[in-house]
């Protein structure tokens, strides 16, 4: 997942004098289809991720080169001695099996906790009892956002017009643009892990680093700032990227997809209508109470998980590495994503914490991936990093690889084949940056 993907946006966003007026939700203007094209990297992969390439790697792995020594505790950067073949025919065939039905009983059941809890809030309607509404809401937005996740993989069925109206619906009420989400989404699937091509958490090379002002950099690591990003990023991106997910010219889309995410802003757009409609019925008291605070919420469970998965090992004695040139592969990439155990949260959000399986075959619905991620293992071996189970129904334990990972990963070298991350020992004072991001000295 995406998903995703954020806190890089928001430091872009803050770098920038306008955020919100540099793209207009709807826009139209023509750039011509060849321009568009030209503007694509080559090195950006287009594909449907569900077609996953079947090549196999290489039968003698070379060594890496690296800029450092290897850092991942195991030697898990060198090339693995399997391929993703191995790993493909070690999940059984059931498991590739989508099923409609079971799809959506799980967005019925959602839907139904969703409409529950607003009832419910509703009917008490207590300062006492509307925290634990947010945050409750909040979560189950989020497990709809995963839903409306499994139709851009095209795993929630196997018609395609179905999965992307599901997925417009389902993205477009907690204000996501499906499509655009979907593409970029997709950018990030086939280039995870390669330090300049993926889309969404990848790093920030020291160059760009250095030329980013104090304001951005607190945007972009001091915690928790980065966990309210997702938004900023969809309207700009991440450092060193240009274009928005809401224009259909942008060079995240190669000519063709301009439709789609016309389409998709048609979906946001009544969204807000309905927003204003309700706010101008119910008023803006309740409106902030039923809605707007939970969409928060499902904000920075969406920049927790989406940011854990690529970010801060569970051993603080390892780090997670990032490729470039020869040393990246599609396998190599998939393997450097990371499970996690969520608690009472993995039912909720529907599995989500199984990614590296999910990664590699996006197209596995997520009721399947427990069961994949177990038949996968034994061809993973040491690559795969056994997540650390939560010791109660809340993942506490998540907190720890959550912060240290913003105050330790900073930036990565700007050359190398196979790089690390490095802090920025400057921000380790935190009210030092805060007055040079505000002007004082």
């Amino acid at each position: 997942m995406s998903g995703t993907f954020a806190s890089q946006g928001l430091g872009s966003c803050l770098q920038s004098q306008s955020c919100g007026h540099t793209h207009p939700l709807y826009h139209t203007t023509h750039r011509g289809a060849v321009r568009r094209q030209l503007a694509r990297k080559a090195s950006l992969l287009t594909t449907n991720v569900a077609a996953i390439p079947r090549t196999a790697a290489p039968s003698q792995p070379k060594l890496p080169r690296h800029s450092v020594p290897d850092q991942t505790g195991k030697g898990l950067s060198q090339a693995p001695p399997f391929t993703l073949n191995d790993v493909r025919n070690a999940i059984p065939k059931h498991l590739w099996q989508k099923s409609t039905w079971r799809s959506f009983a799980h967005l019925a059941w959602d839907l139904g906790v969703v409409a529950a809890l607003a009832v419910g809030a509703t009917r008490i309607d207590s300062w006492a009892v509307w925290p634990a509404y947010w945050l409750a809401q909040g979560t189950m937005f989020w497990a709809l956002f995963v839903v409306g996740h499994d139709c851009g993989h095209q795993s929630f069925s196997n018609n395609k017009r179905l999965n992307d109206f599901v997925g417009n619906l389902v993205h477009s009420s907690i204000l996501v643009p499906y499509h655009g989400w979907r593409v970029s989404h997709r950018t990030h699937h086939s280039n995870h892990g390669h330090v300049e091509n993926d889309e969404s958490w990848h790093p920030t090379t020291h160059k760009l680093y250095s030329q980013m002002d104090p304001l951005a950099r607190l945007g972009r690591l001091l915690f928790p700032l980065p966990l309210f990003a997702y938004p900023f990023y969809l309207w700009q991106r991440s450092p060193g990227k240009k274009g928005s997910h809401y224009d259909p010219e942008s060079d995240l889309f190669v000519p063709g997809e301009g439709p789609l995410v016309r389409t998709s802003n048609k979906f946001m757009q009544g969204m807000l209508i309905i927003l204003g409609l309700c706010t101008l019925t119910l008023g803006p008291v309740a409106m902030f109470n039923l809605y707007f605070m939970p969409y928060w919420i499902n904000v920075v469970w969406l920049d927790i998980v989406t940011y854990l998965h690529h970010h801060g090992a569970e051993d603080p004695n390892e780090k997670v590495p990032w490729y470039r040139g020869q040393e990246w592969s599609y396998l190599r990439g998939g393997l450097s994503t990371l499970d996690r155990d969520y608690g009472i949260f993995n039912w909720i959000h529907h599995d989500i914490g199984t990614h590296v399986v999910h990664h590699l075959f996006p197209q596995i619905p997520h009721y399947n991936l427990t069961e994949a991620t177990k038949a996968a293992k034994p061809v993973f071996g040491d690559y795969y990093r056994e997540p650390t189970k939560s010791k109660g129904p809340i993942p506490f334990h998540l907190l720890e690889p959550l912060k240290r990972s913003f105050a330790q990963d900073h930036y990565v070298d700007n050359t190398g084949d196979v790089v690390y991350y490095k802090a920025d020992e400057q921000m380790s004072d935190v009210w030092t940056t805060v007055k040079q991001a505000f002007g004082g000295k």
